[in-house]
């Protein structure tokens, strides 16, 4: 397409020999004979380049060029002039005028000065092409980019600096050093090193603390500044928002990996077996052990290290709701299924499609429950209340309970064939005082943890302590000794937990684990049974009744296999 360019002059004649000459060299060439016309002929078209005659009329030539700086037209603007002057020469030139062409107008000087403005329009198109390229691709970068001179002074920096370093545009022109101590400036000196020694250097995963921002975590890389001749110039600094990336890993190692479950105890290396083998295996899995145990941990563990870890993990605790709840919110329902159902809802086994449902306390279940699950594993679809039309789901399906299940088979309380399809694998967790081998590694991991969820600096727990956990029995298991050293922690002032920052029940322990031989030993079933029912289930105060340790309690309600339920 050739080269458009427009000729304006109030003289016909002249308009004329332009239109002549530079249509025979292939020039596209419009014409105007005053300033309204040439208004009019710029609105419409996209002129390569503009010779305007200096006065027009009221106007002048230089009214159009101020026109086109208005419209953002960058084209070449030649003045045609009759009585060239220094003045008039400045003045446009200043406006951004690309030259002045006298009359009378000469064939060669009008046609190379028309292929000069064509080939410094080629230039300033393709230079503002990369700019504005430049200026997107600066623009939209989601990392902070800031550029100074060998001065600290800031030159350019993009819309993500302010949501990172909260330095915005009003900062070019201002020494970068010299800032509100709003941060840490931690990446001052990385600029100070890139421009003393003019070579790169990066900063990795550093917290960059600032008000509004008290845990930032980046990634700092600043790089030599070069112009056109190679020459060093400054520095550039890129900084990346790592703040969510380092959540994200931390959460993912906690929750995808074993280390939430802390043993070396050889029956609990076993169940890390077992759940490696379980992982992309789609069957249920029954997690039992009493409360306190790590159910919840174990039933995790299966999901995240299995192929169903990018889809949902839906917990579910069946104790805590009634059966008409339970129903509604595993199954879902339909709007108008009962009273106060106005609108659909759905279950939490749709909820869970594709992954996993975890159900605890799966033993608490009613009958009339217990038949609706044993259906959605038998047929793979479930029915939600008020609905007969059934749904399909994808649902790995693992529960846990701490109740004795074969037995609540066997009293005619839990369905045989629901027992038998939910423990196709089953995991059995020990309790604590059989992990004793595992306390002092528990201790360890809940003080780190604790110390960082209460900003505490707690080293140790002390010898007697220490001699105290290794005897307690932990009828609550993990749970209780995590509770333990949380209630010993707000109490401790110092680095060493000692005796006096332990529950009440837990300092005791020191009398009744005296060093010579339990003298009771020898207690009969029936009267352990008969103290526990007296005390309803209350294994201190059992032992009290038998006049033996809580730890010999324990031992005989696992010798003789006694449970709850024999108390009813």
């Amino acid at each position: 397409m050739p080269p458009k360019i427009l000729v304006i002059d109030d003289e016909e004649s002249i308009r004329y020999t332009f239109e002549s000459f530079l249509s025979d060299e292939g020039y596209s060439v419009t014409t105007a004979g005053n300033y309204e016309e040439a208004l009019a002929r710029m609105s419409g078209t996209d002129f390569d380049v503009v010779f305007t005659d200096i006065i027009l009329g009221n106007k002048t030539g230089i009214d159009i060029l101020r026109e086109l700086k208005s419209r953002d037209n960058n084209c070449p603007v030649i003045m045609i002039t009759g009585y060239p002057n220094v003045e008039t020469a400045s003045e446009a030139v200043r406006l951004g005028a690309f030259d002045y062409i006298p009359k009378p107008v000469r064939q060669a000087t009008l046609l190379h000065i028309a292929q000069m403005a064509l080939k410094y329009k080629s230039l300033r198109d393709e230079n503002e092409k990369y700019r504005r390229n430049i200026e997107a691709v600066f623009r939209s970068v989601k990392d902070a980019i800031i550029t100074v001179d060998k001065d600290l002074t800031v030159l350019e920096v993009n819309d993500a600096a302010w949501n990172i370093c909260a330095v915005n545009r009003d900062c070019i022109g201002k020494p970068f050093d010299a800032f509100p101590p709003i941060c840490m400036k931690k990446c001052i000196e990385a600029l100070k090193k890139t421009i003393a020694e003019k070579h790169e250097v990066e900063l990795r995963r550093l917290e960059c603390t600032r008000k509004g921002k008290p845990r930032q975590v980046v990634t700092i890389a600043t790089a030599p500044l070069r112009d056109l001749d190679g020459g060093f110039s400054g520095a550039v600094m890129v900084v990346r928002d790592e703040t969510l990336l380092d959540e994200l890993e931390q959460n993912l190692r906690q929750r995808q990996q074993f280390h939430n479950i802390v043993s070396r105890n050889e029956k609990m290396q076993k169940i890390y077996s077992l759940i490696e083998a379980l992982a992309d295996v789609q069957t249920t899995v029954l997690i039992t052990g009493e409360s306190g145990t790590g159910k919840e941990l174990i039933a995790e563990a299966i999901h995240y290290t299995g192929s169903r870890k990018g889809a949902p993990l839906v917990k579910v605790n069946c104790s805590a709701l009634s059966e008409t709840l339970l129903e509604s919110e595993l199954f879902g329902h339909v709007k108008g299924a009962f009273t106060g159902a106005d609108r659909d809802k759905t279950g939490r086994f749709q909820k869970a499609d594709g992954g996993t449902i975890f159900l605890d306390e799966i033993g608490d279940i009613s009958p009339g429950m217990q038949l609706r699950l044993l259906r959605v594993l038998q047929e793979k679809a479930l029915e939600r209340v008020g609905d007969s039309t059934p749904i399909k789901v994808d649902v790995r399906i693992i529960t846990a309970t701490n109740q004795d299940l074969p037995r609540k088979v066997k009293l005619g309380h839990f369905r045989e064939d629901l027992y038998y399809r939910l423990k196709v694998m089953e995991l059995s967790l020990p309790p604590l005082r059989e992990r004793k081998d595992d306390i002092t590694l528990l201790t360890g991991h809940f003080i780190g943890k604790l110390n960082r969820k209460l900003n505490k600096h707690i080293e140790a727990v002390s010898s007697d302590v220490q001699r105290i956990f290794m005897d307690y029995p932990w009828p609550g298991n993990i749970r209780e000794l995590e509770n333990t050293l949380e209630h010993a922690f707000i109490l401790c002032r110092q680095n060493t937990i000692t005796v006096d920052h332990l529950p009440q029940n837990l300092k005791g322990v020191i009398e009744e684990t005296a060093p010579f031989p339990d003298r009771h030993d020898e207690t009969s079933r029936e009267a352990v049974l008969d103290a526990l029912k007296k005390a309803g289930w209350n294994k201190s105060k059992a032992a009290r009744l038998l006049g033996v340790t809580v730890r010999t309690i324990y031992r005989k309600i696992d010798k003789f296999n006694i449970i709850e339920e024999e108390l009813k």
